[in-house]
């Protein structure tokens, strides 16, 4: 992933502005408690977290990334947020999250995962650890590159070839795995379409009341 990301880390949230929607859809549903714990994974650049911690000014955040060269670039964008003192990193596996924090450090109230999952190989080991890391009443989002499933044959073809180039895959069959796992540990999963399937979105919670998430206007 170093490889991947060496020559692109430092203008990653430039190139990647435009087209990684929904991305600002997650973070205004986060929602977490007064106090409550945050962790992004692939938190990349810590974009998503710095403007997170913004929007919820009561939350403590963490973040981690397989790519050392991610991190570096997040460390510096860290350090001119003024969000440092509150945002905590770590160097990690999706596959693994637990071995990427100390033990005191992993249980959270709200876990997500930004156009990540579409490049983590076991994005189903991935999830089901993300779910292990949720304390009770806890919350994981999820929002990724759909199907584009409303939109025109042409660009959903065009757009496949180029997320190939970048090493991304996006999950087709995500919902059904959601699905799935909802009746096999009873947890509750959302589902929201946004940009016509472009991006998908998902709100995963433990057993017990679900709140609905807004609907694309």
């Amino acid at each position: 992933m170093d490889r991947v990301y060496r020559s692109q880390s430092g203008i990653y949230d430039l190139t990647r502005k435009y087209y990684l929607l929904g991305r600002d859809q997650l973070i205004e549903e986060l929602n977490p408690p007064p106090r409550g714990r945050v962790l992004e994974i692939g938190c990349g650049t810590a974009r998503n977290l710095v403007r997170a911690a913004k929007v919820w000014p009561d939350a403590e955040f963490y973040g981690f990334d397989i790519s050392s060269e991610m991190l570096k670039v997040a460390r510096k964008n860290l350090a001119q947020s003024g969000q440092k003192d509150r945002i905590t990193l770590f160097h990690g596996d999706a596959e693994n999250p637990a071995l990427a924090m100390p033990r005191e450090a992993r249980t959270f109230d709200r876990i997500f995962l930004s156009f990540c999952l579409s490049m983590i190989p076991d994005w189903q080991g991935a999830i089901r650890q993300a779910v292990a890391l949720l304390a009770p009443g806890g919350e994981l989002h999820i929002v990724d590159f759909g199907q584009s499933e409303q939109l025109p044959a042409p660009f959903r073809s065009l757009l496949q070839r180029w997320l190939a180039v970048f090493h991304v895959e996006p999950r087709k069959h995500l919902h059904r795995f959601l699905t799935e796992l909802d009746c096999e540990i009873g947890t509750s999963s959302e589902f929201v379409p946004q940009y016509r399937g472009y991006s998908w979105r998902f709100v995963i919670r433990p057993p017990g009341a679900s709140r609905p998430i807004k609907e694309e206007t």
